[in-house]
């Protein structure tokens, strides 16, 4: 799956586990549109558990880019009825998940111009084709 972002050139990754404050490992940036990805870690097991976008594009042709870009997405947005700072280790405590890798891309630049929602779309469809389901923290799409 991360093989179709390759295209993208702004792009990063970080992992994250309980102990860690999501506000200081996330590198992401806070001026950028694009999905994100994240994968539960365990051992040599790595499971897709999340596809998220971050961005809007309009009328006009231009990105609205969500205040705080894919930092804030990632830190601030909610997931499990809270903000992902702290819903993430509470949930990662309850089905007791080692590490969370989380890869982002930038996939609407001045070069590259992948509407984030689009590219989410296919990674979402690629996932069910795959597996028949979404990934589950993906709650619906």
């Amino acid at each position: 799956m991360l093989e179709s972002l390759k295209k993208y050139k702004k792009q990063g990754h970080f992992t994250f586990n309980q102990s860690n404050d999501l506000e200081e490992v996330c590198n992401a940036p806070n001026d950028g549109a694009g999905v994100y990805l994240m994968f539960s870690v365990d051992g040599d097991k790595k499971e897709l558990v999340y596809v998220g976008s971050s961005g809007s594009i309009q009328n006009n042709g231009e990105i609205k880019v969500r205040q705080g870009g894919l930092f804030d997405r990632l830190v601030h947005g909610k997931q499990f009825k809270m903000t992902r700072k702290k819903s993430l280790p509470v949930e990662m405590k309850r089905e007791k998940m080692e590490t969370l890798e989380i890869h982002w891309f930038e996939t609407f630049t001045e070069k590259e111009k992948g509407i984030p929602t689009c590219v989410e779309a296919e990674l979402i469809q690629t996932y069910f084709n795959n597996n028949g389901c979404l990934p589950k923290w993906n709650v619906a799409f």
